[in-house]
């Protein structure tokens, strides 16, 4: 069977998935963890291998131009079989204008724009193999990943070897190394009660990940991410696509210490993120790689994909494997993701293990437990991020009319010629708008046109929120803003914190439903002060300061047994006075910071707010708005320190009279109301007024026309003429034999002939004669 190389993802797509990549300097590396490895260290943890040496074959395929097409085949030997490798460079990978920034040794930052067009990764097939694909970096030797049949191998150059040795070995086959999960610390129960429950894991073959059961499965999401290993390939899988937005190499000192814990790192590298990274290049998640060893290979936050807060992870790369790389950097974006790891669960596993596992094994396929995790988190967070599409100068791509990316020059991209059935607005082939169109994508695109001017594409979604309206003139919802941090909310008993009213009791509803309430503060500081998995000030487990006691783990009262975060978690129960005290464990590993801790921005004292697992003084919000004289009583300050005027009032500060909003939110005004109104106006009014003029102008010759159109009956007038004298003898027919009868004294002299209408067939004559009369029959109505 002939096989085609296709290098354009044309699969369905759930939404969109922006990552920055920053990596580290070589100097960061430990000498004792990064020197190079003998042959011995390099195979130890390999159960089964082969060493085998590629031959390149030298046959090249040119174009019809005779431009080199940049194909390549290698001959392996594995399993006592040769194998062809027909490769090809991805032209995917990088843009021609791809930027990477890197700093001066006096810290300024630089941008450079390398020539990446001629670089050493390339994708491909095993020749004769159906279902083949190989993923390799040609950079130094063979590095990569070859799928054939049933099996993934991982393929490396062997260290040490002058005759261009190889290891091939089975990714399965590689002795696994525990990727921390679960605590390493001895649990405290006491006179604690815990409850846990334990599912055997189950390995069947996935086949619900293709399956289209849910709207938000048929939904487009974007992965692509930059790290010459096939995360894409991964997560394909899943329907998902990496976009690489930036790249950054710290090549001048590092901003953020490397010391401590891997927890530590991460919150150090998500804080510089937040204050530095995110103001100079918007992004979704960023990923941290680092030369250093850490304990649990890489930790991410839980649910951090479009969170300003925790929307990162940190990854260590110790050895020249970019296989394992592969596999650290999925399983951490997993997490990102809502994923969570598999043990104590019921999933289905097309292989022996898969990504999410919490050892790390070199899985390459995802379970159905990580496709559930994923759909449950953009079920429950609802974050808007994951469905806007980057522009065109943002992603970092080769432009291709069909990836479903808006690469410069393109209007719209509707992916495949399958996808674009369903897409009315653009055309396939050139990724141009319909003549008629005027947009393709956008929360303010609707049926191929611009929805109106103000009309309310993002609503308020908490009352630290504020919404954003469209402009008419693009089809992108305005950015996202909302309350500057430390605006008082929940009747001044808390503080906005992007975005949201943080507070105990509202933090423990959303985690244990609308019947629990935050724990006494008595609670907070008598589990938080013992510094185990029920109660501690994070950080690896420490305990809190009785200062700091309410801005540790969360503790809530009215807990019902109930999953978190689709956990089935650990529960303990302490009784204090008249309280009960609920403590949590979710048993996440140590690469997984722990979400049941108090959100930064809770109020945990008069003028004091969480930041960091401490109780700091407000001022660290930074809130420094002054409504009444910057937006002049009339408004509030957004997230961008411009004023966000109420109804009645205009942007930019409030003092003439408008329709609200700010600069930042767009067009609060929507003016389709009045363009209805107008279209009711003509369309309605004004014919229904014109027709009325027309009738009272007209009236007389309408009611002359009327009159004549009634019945005759209705004109008739009474004929005095027809009665007869007094004196003479009457008779009549009787309607029986028709006989001449004399009437009875009673009757009227116009039983038969009363108001008779004049006839011009009636004879005189007869009257004058006495000869009776009959009745004139009615005229036809």
């Amino acid at each position: 069977m002939s096989h085609s190389l296709n290098l354009t993802n044309t699969g369905r797509r759930l939404s969109q998935w922006l990552f920055y990549v920053i990596l580290m300097s070589a100097l960061l590396c430990e000498p004792s963890k990064c020197n190079g490895e003998s042959a011995s260290q390099q195979t130890s943890h390999f159960s089964a291998y082969e060493v085998t040496v590629p031959k390149r074959i030298t046959r090249q395929r040119r174009d019809l131009d005779g431009q080199d097409t940049g194909q390549v085949f290698y001959a392996i030997q594995t399993q006592g079989k040769e194998h062809i490798l027909v490769l090809e460079r991805n032209t995917l990978l990088l843009p021609e204008d791809f930027t990477v920034f890197t700093y001066h040794k006096n810290g300024s930052l630089i941008t450079q724009r390398p020539n990446m067009q001629n670089h050493c990764y390339y994708r491909g097939y095993v020749k004769d193999m159906e279902g083949s694909s190989a993923s390799l970096s040609l950079c130094s030797g063979l590095n990569g990943r070859l799928v054939i049949g049933n099996s993934t191998f991982g393929i490396e150059p062997l260290d040490g070897s002058s005759d261009f040795e190889h290891v091939v070995y089975r990714l399965e086959d590689e002795e696994t190394e525990l990727l921390s999960y679960g605590t390493t610390h001895a649990h405290r129960h006491d006179d604690q009660t815990v409850e846990h429950t334990r599912n055997d894991f189950v390995k069947q073959p996935l086949k619900h990940l293709h399956r289209s059961k849910r709207a938000i499965m048929q939904q487009t999401h974007y992965v692509e991410l930059m790290l010459v290993v096939d995360v894409e390939r991964m997560y394909a899988q899943l329907n998902i696509r990496v976009v690489l937005v930036g790249l950054e190499i710290w090549t001048a000192g590092n901003p953020i210490s490397l010391d401590g814990t891997n927890q530590q790192i991460l919150h150090r590298f998500v804080n510089w993120r937040k204050q530095y990274l995110l103001p100079r290049q918007p992004h979704d998640s960023a990923q941290l790689i680092i030369k250093k060893f850490l304990r649990s290979k890489q930790a991410a936050y839980l649910n951090g994909v479009c969170s300003p807060d925790i929307g990162g992870g940190v990854n260590m790369f110790l050895k020249n494997d970019v296989a394992y790389l592969a596999f650290v950097v999925s399983h951490g974006l997993g997490h990102n993701l809502g994923m969570r790891h598999l043990s104590h669960r019921n999933c289905r596993c097309p292989g022996k293990t898969c990504i999410m596992n919490s050892t790390s094994d070199r899985s390459t396929s995802f379970s159905s437990c990580s496709s559930d995790d994923f759909e449950m988190m953009v079920q429950q967070m609802q974050h808007n991020c994951l469905l806007n599409m980057p522009k065109p100068h943002k992603a970092f791509s080769k432009p291709a009319c069909g990836n479903k990316l808006l690469d410069p020059g393109e209007e719209c991209d509707c992916g495949s010629e399958e996808e674009c059935e369903k897409d009315p607005c653009c055309e396939p082939k050139t990724c141009k708008l319909k003549s008629w169109a005027q947009c393709a994508y956008g929360e303010c695109c609707r049926n191929c046109k611009f929805l109106a001017s103000g009309y309310e594409c993002r609503s308020q979604s908490d009352e630290c929120d504020l919404p954003e309206y469209c402009n008419g003139s693009s089809p992108v919802c305005q950015a996202d803003v909302f309350l500057q941090n430390g605006h008082l909310c929940r009747n001044s008993q808390s503080y906005c914190y992007n975005g949201k009213c943080r507070h105990h009791d509202s933090q423990c509803q959303t985690l244990f439903g609308s019947q629990a309430k935050s724990a006494a503060d008595e609670c907070f500081e008598l589990l938080n002060s013992k510094g185990d998995r029920f109660g501690n000030c994070g950080y690896n487990i420490v305990k809190c300061e009785k200062r700091n006691a309410m801005c540790g783990k969360l503790q809530c009262e009215n807990v019902r047994s109930r999953k978190v975060f689709g956990i089935e978690p650990d529960i303990s129960s302490t009784s204090f006075g008249s309280h009960t005290c609920w403590g949590v464990d979710l048993r996440l590993g140590l690469d997984v910071p722990d979400p049941i801790m108090v959100n930064d921005g809770t109020k945990c004292g008069e003028n004091q707010v969480c930041i960091d697992y401490r109780c700091r003084n407000v001022s660290m919000l930074n809130y420094d708005c002054d409504a009444e004289k910057q937006c002049h009583g009339h408004g509030v300050c957004n997230s961008n320190k411009n004023c966000h005027c109420d109804y009645g009032w205009a942007p930019p500060f409030c003092e003439e009279e408008g329709y609200g909003g700010s600069i930042d939110s767009g067009p609060a005004y929507n003016d389709i109301t009045s363009r209805e109104g107008l279209l009711v106006l003509y369309c309605l009014v004004l014919p229904l007024l014109c027709l009325g003029l027309i009738v009272y102008y007209k009236r007389n010759e309408l009611q002359q026309h009327l009159c004549r159109k009634r019945s005759p009956q209705d004109n008739r007038e009474p004929q005095a003429s027809n009665q007869l004298p007094t004196d003479w003898e009457e008779t009549q027919r009787s309607a029986v034999n028709n006989e001449v009868v004399k009437p009875s004294e009673t009757a009227s002299a116009f039983s038969y002939t009363q108001y008779l209408p004049e006839s011009p067939f009636r004879s005189s004559l007869a009257v004058t004669q006495g000869v009776p009369q009959r009745p004139h029959p009615q005229p036809p109505v």
